[in-house]
């Protein structure tokens, strides 16, 4: 039986879906001819329970790699073009698929790296006790302009707190991030910098 977060993302993915095809359309036109193929971004992440998945985005990076074939850093590779498709979260268009086979919500905590999951503590650890999210309470407080350890904290913050209108709350001030394009990115850094684990246990 569908519980009624799943209802409520399936309900506006379709809903929105004659809006966003174009757009769609119109940005993998636009990604094709400023990077080749492939036009989108795939990666292993962990989801609910930590299971892994495949997450699709609009590439916003080129290919760029150095003498010995090693990718060079990513503020050499985004392009203006990426970091428009980044400030006005059009990359993430794809993922919406993601939320359709069930393995994303529309809310959530951001799905990260594999890489991460040994350094999590125990209570950061609980962000994967629900599924992750094309936007969520760490994302619109702050985004990638907070640390690693403040997110987490709105991660399980939104775990112990989950509700519809928490959901719908978090969707609206996720349209005025998105207008006012704040919480990019860190100083100084044109994405957010790895996280490399908890000196202690939180």
């Amino acid at each position: 039986m569908l519980s009624i977060k799943r209802v409520f993302d399936l309900f506006l993915v379709l809903l929105s879906l004659p809006l966003i095809l174009p757009i769609y359309l119109l940005l993998a036109l636009l990604v094709l001819t400023k990077f080749n193929s492939p036009i989108l971004f795939k990666q292993s992440r962990p989801g609910l329970k930590g299971k892994i998945f495949n997450i699709y985005k609009f590439r916003s990076m080129t290919n760029e790699s150095d003498k010995e074939g090693v990718l060079l850093s990513d503020d050499l590779r985004l392009t203006k073009f990426g970091k428009l498709l980044r400030s006005t979260s059009l990359d993430e268009l794809p993922s919406l698929w993601n939320v359709l086979k069930g393995e994303m919500s529309l809310v959530g905590p951001r799905p990260l790296l594999v890489e991460y999951l040994p350094l999590y503590s125990s209570k950061q650890a609980r962000r994967h006790e629900v599924k992750p999210g094309i936007t969520g309470w760490a994302q619109v407080n702050g985004r990638n302009a907070i640390s690693w350890v403040e997110k987490f904290d709105l991660d399980v913050l939104y775990v112990d707190n989950q509700s519809i209108w928490l959901d719908i709350k978090i969707l609206l001030l996720t349209i005025k991030k998105v207008i006012t394009r704040s919480g990019i990115s860190q100083d100084r850094q044109v994405t957010m910098e790895k996280f490399k684990g908890n000196n202690e246990e939180n």
